[in-house]
């Protein structure tokens, strides 16, 4: 009865500026969960593969179109206020249910934030992500080099947990060994579609690179138009997705680095945001911090798995590194990584207190504009990302003792989309850095004789969209005056009390 009431509070008309969907599951018939959305329009029940049960007056999800608002024209055609009739939610069934599968940590109630949605008081930026929306889950999937087929940009998509799988393929990771820890199949499947056929376990090199909060469109668009060489030369070797790769929900930074490097959605690995609440322990968990973020694999469930492991089960382990995770926090498993160093520095700050060791970011050779450097996350992202560089090119300073599979995580393009949101002069300049640091990289590579010889793999953990600065408001007064004792962490996962 509690729930009943918070849905409908959440779904009054006075609420639809801020409240674009409000999410949750019920048992079905058979005992299996049901997902379920609801806004000021309707109800629908949401069923694996795009079947709807209205309940109740206008569907609110009209379309589960991954390919939606594309060409990159009709997204900025259709930018602006919409309501959920106007937009696209893929999978919402699939991601829906997944998100709401772990008992201790899943919360009651999801509430989605309308695209427009500017919520500075408790979190938000200009730009924003999080939504079970196409455009904030869709992230870019750039493959490229050896073993990949050249196709350059196909109106295609595919989805983050794909990642994993593929790179675990491509770096010789036998198909029986696709499992998580408990032996079942990953939600994501190899992308074999745009692969050369090769004997089932031949290992390659391979490089995963992931821009944070890389908007997909735009990427693509700059791509073409000469702005960023280094993902134009990715593209030229082989293909580019122009729907990207749709995210988990919620489309948020831990939540999806976890489902790219595990190959499953939230409610396996356990990851349910940057924020959220554990029932079993009376625990506020928040990974995504910069005191953190070493702590991560404390949270993943035992029966996740990461690439790094499934990778390591099969390289021989006289080869050292066999696998590195460059400031990446999901680094379970990985030989080298970034988050060890920090572990074992022993500061409680974590990731926070660098400090000295950073590079002064006023003397990166990589930025465009330094006044974007007055923001703190993006001069921040900028020291990140130098040092990012420099344990790269260390690391394949010898290819012969390079690792199999190379993860190497970028900040700074999340900052620039959350600073100025996407398009924005901020944006694009942490979109073209990020760029010349791919390019330095390959150009290493190329001046080794092997970059002919390493597969890339090139994607983001969400996308982005521009928030309106007059579109503000909370629905907790609303919350507030059901006296009710609840939770909000995100905000937006509501945990009933």
């Amino acid at each position: 009865m509690s729930r009943d009431a918070v849905i409908t509070a959440l779904c009054a008309p006075s609420l639809a500026a801020v409240v674009d969907l409000v999410l949750w599951v019920e048992p079905g018939e058979d005992g299996q969960s049901v997902a379920h959305a609801a806004n000021h329009l309707g109800r629908v029940r949401l069923h694996p593969g795009g079947r709807h049960e209205l309940l109740d007056g206008t569907d609110p999800i009209a379309s589960e179109d991954p390919m939606a608002f594309l060409p990159y024209e009709r997204e900025l055609a259709g930018e602006g206020p919409r309501v959920s009739t106007d937009n696209a939610y893929p999978y919402a069934a699939e991601r829906v249910l997944s998100f709401f599968s772990d008992a201790d940590r899943s919360p009651d109630v999801a509430v989605v934030h309308t695209p427009r949605h500017f919520f500075p008081d408790e979190g938000g930026h200009r730009g924003e992500h999080g939504s079970l929306d196409v455009i904030q889950s869709r992230a870019p999937l750039v493959l490229s080099g050896a073993g990949v087929r050249r196709r350059g940009a196909v109106h295609e998509h595919a989805r983050l947990v794909d990642v994993g799988p593929t790179l675990a393929h491509l770096a010789g990771v036998p198909s029986a060994d696709l499992v998580d820890g408990a032996g079942d199949a990953l939600d994501g499947r190899v992308l074999t579609a745009y692969l050369d056929d090769v004997p089932d376990g031949q290992q390659r090199r391979v490089v995963g690179i992931l821009w944070d909060g890389a908007h997909c469109s735009d990427l693509l668009h700059l791509a073409e138009a000469g702005e960023l060489p280094g993902v134009a030369r990715l593209i030229e070797r082989g293909v580019a997705l122009r729907g990207g790769a749709v995210a988990q929900f919620p489309s948020v930074t831990l939540t999806n680095h976890t489902s790219i490097l595990t190959g499953v959605g939230p409610g396996r690995h356990g990851v349910l945001g940057n924020v959220y609440f554990d029932r079993a322990t009376g625990e506020r968990v928040v990974p995504n911090d910069e005191t953190t973020w070493h702590r991560s694999a404390e949270w993943l469930h035992g029966h996740a798995r990461t690439v790094f492991e499934m990778v390591n089960d099969h390289v021989a382990p006289r080869q050292t590194p066999r696998t590195a995770s460059v400031d990446e926090a999901i680094d379970r498993g990985a030989d080298y990584a970034t988050m060890q160093l920090i572990r074992a520095s022993g500061n409680s700050r974590g990731a926070g207190g660098l400090g000295d060791q950073l590079p002064d970011p006023h003397s990166s050779p990589f930025i465009g504009d330094p006044a974007h450097l007055e923001d703190g996350y993006f001069r921040w992202g900028v020291q990140v990302d130098d040092l990012g560089l420099q344990q790269m090119l260390q690391l394949w300073a010898d290819p012969a003792g390079a690792p199999v599979l190379t993860w190497w995580a970028n900040v700074v393009t999340d900052a620039g989309h959350h600073g100025g949101g996407p398009r924005s002069a901020m944006a694009r300049d942490a979109l073209r850095q990020a760029d010349r640091r791919l390019v330095a990289f390959l150009d290493h590579l190329d001046a080794l004789g092997v970059a002919d010889e390493v597969t890339f793999l090139l994607t983001a953990d969400h996308g982005f969209e521009g928030a309106d600065e007059s579109v503000t408001g909370s629905w907790r007064p609303a919350l507030d005056a059901l006296g009710i004792a609840y939770r909000d962490e995100g905000p937006g996962l509501i945990y009933l009390l």
